[in-house]
């Protein structure tokens, strides 16, 4: 991957915003040398939601959205923006009932859930060798950004957060990596130093290469959790190959953030979701 592609979520405890980025230079965040204390070995075991039964059209063959969809959709496709063959949005991949029954068992809002779940779904059939699970995107979610509600955030049901969560500047103060502004403040707001954006916390370098048109709108929108959560999918695939060998998963999230506070913490939350007791059907 090249060095543009950089990540900055929110690594301090207490998921206060410190502004220490994935892939900054090893002189400002060294790598782990070894695996983090927190096992990763139920974390990379991916949980997988069932898929939402496809629609049947009039003629009694299976349509994966209407045909306007997959028009737009290939239209994103050659913007670079969507996922190739997507064809159904992020939040409407995962079985709804499964959603329902499993956002009430772990605690999280079924729209929140749904974005988890249909991105995972949506990188199974781009990346079948992946095995990314919901509950690692979750998890990189929660520390983050408590899944968008930092700064006092919400998520509608068309899956943008507002207010915006918008990291602290990266100024080069003390636990801050230095990171001059790189979009003319388009993204960030501020024309002087980059700064973490959205639920997910891309950079707006990251985001110029990583982003994706999760739920179809024909925007790429680093807000939109749908976007963000299918972008982080890819980002953690691309970067660890193989998510249900626990060394392909510290390595994704290592690329994310190398931070081994970081890892160890997503691990925790991860194998916490992957152990809770099943839903009752």
């Amino acid at each position: 991957m090249s060095a543009g592609r950089r990540l900055l979520p929110v690594a301090a405890v207490g998921l206060t915003l410190l502004g220490g980025g994935a892939l900054v230079a090893a002189a400002l965040v060294p790598p782990p040398a070894a695996a983090p204390a927190a096992s990763a070995t139920a974390s990379v075991r991916p949980t997988a939601p069932p898929r939402a039964v496809p629609t049947a059209a009039a003629d009694g063959t299976v349509a994966s959205g209407t045909s306007a969809d997959r028009d737009a959709d290939a239209d994103r496709d050659e913007m670079g923006t969507g996922l190739a063959g997507a064809g159904v949005p992020v939040p409407e991949r995962a079985d709804a009932d499964w959603v329902a029954r499993t956002a009430e068992a772990v605690g999280l809002p079924p729209r929140v859930l749904a974005a988890y779940a249909g991105a995972a779904l949506a990188v199974a059939d781009t990346h079948p060798t992946c095995g990314l699970g919901w509950n690692t995107l979750a998890a990189i979610g929660e520390v983050e950004s408590a899944h968008g509600t930092l700064q006092g955030g919400t998520v509608g049901a068309d899956g943008r957060v507002e207010p915006r969560v918008v990291g602290v500047a990266l100024d080069g103060s003390p636990g801050v990596a230095a990171i001059r502004d790189t979009d003319g403040g388009a993204l960030d707001g501020d024309t002087t130093w980059d700064r973490a954006v959205g639920p997910m916390q891309f950079l707006p370098s990251t985001w110029a290469d990583a982003a994706q048109d999760g739920d179809l709108d024909g925007t790429a929108d680093v807000d939109d959790l749908d976007d963000a959560a299918l972008a982080a999918a890819v980002y953690l695939c691309d970067a660890g190959g193989d998510l249900t060998d626990p060394n392909g998963w510290i390595a994704a999230v290592t690329a994310y953030n190398p931070s081994a506070d970081y890892n160890a913490r997503v691990a925790g939350a991860a194998e916490r979701l992957a152990t809770l007791p099943p839903p009752t059907p």
